[in-house]
């Protein structure tokens, strides 16, 4: 049997992976779900200062404490574009593949908010200014997903600066086996882009897998749960 770490991204803890969590626990498994610092039963931590590096540091001290070895590292969203590369990165020793839910590594260098349009930056920024004290990123609006009610309830904002804090990469983590799960649009589609687009420039060769789970939303573990887990069993 396989253990796995699963970080959420935005807004969310370690309540996110619930459903995915029970399932890939009846299956055998070790689940470790993971509530950022400033985030779910965390979020009386939050503070201006909580940055990406924050949150690496949270995912390698769990690694470590709880003396985790082959782990499957999984990261939704902005735990995946910036936060698995990081920790892997650091302690590839420890991680035997990568899992990227609708999501993928961004290059050395590149923060969360610098891979949305200008046009959402802005918007972002000015969220931030006028709703988030300055420093927090208020949640979206759920009512496109099941259960609204309880993700309005549990979610709460995201401290900006983990948005705009790049990641620092040594390029350890690229030896690593990965798995992108694909939910807003298929793994060719980014393979493509990945030609033009720098934010995409890890996804340019062949050398990973990808699973297509098209026809929800960009937050499986919500609308697709136990699709997710049967994927994520696949892999162990």
């Amino acid at each position: 049997m396989s253990t796995y770490v699963l970080i959420p991204g935005f807004w969310l803890g370690a309540w996110a992976w619930h459903p995915v969590t029970a399932d890939l626990r009846s299956r055998g498994h070790e689940v470790h779900p993971l509530s950022l610092t400033g985030l779910g039963e965390r979020v009386h931590l939050a503070g201006p200062d909580i940055d990406l590096e924050t949150h690496v540091t949270d995912v390698l001290n769990l690694i470590r404490y709880e003396e985790l070895h082959d782990v499957v590292l999984v990261g939704h969203s902005y735990a995946g574009a910036v936060v698995i590369p990081s920790v892997a990165d650091r302690m590839p020793d420890r991680i035997r593949r990568l899992v990227f839910i609708d999501s993928g590594p961004l290059p050395d260098g590149m923060s969360q908010t610098e891979f949305t349009p200008p046009e959402q930056q802005a918007a972002d920024a000015e969220l931030v200014r006028t709703e988030g004290h300055g420093w927090q990123l208020p949640p979206p609006s759920w009512s496109q997903l099941p259960d609204a009610e309880r993700l309005t309830r549990l979610s709460v904002p995201q401290p900006w600066a983990t948005a705009t804090s790049p990641a620092r990469l040594t390029g350890a983590w690229e030896k690593l086996p990965r798995l992108h799960v694909m939910c807003s649009f298929p793994a060719e589609q980014a393979r493509a882009m990945a030609a033009t687009v720098p934010a995409f420039r890890h996804m340019a060769n062949g050398d990973w897998d990808h699973r297509d789970l098209l026809g929800g939303s960009h937050w499986p573990m919500f609308d697709r749960p136990a699709e997710l887990a049967a994927i994520l069993d696949e892999v162990s």
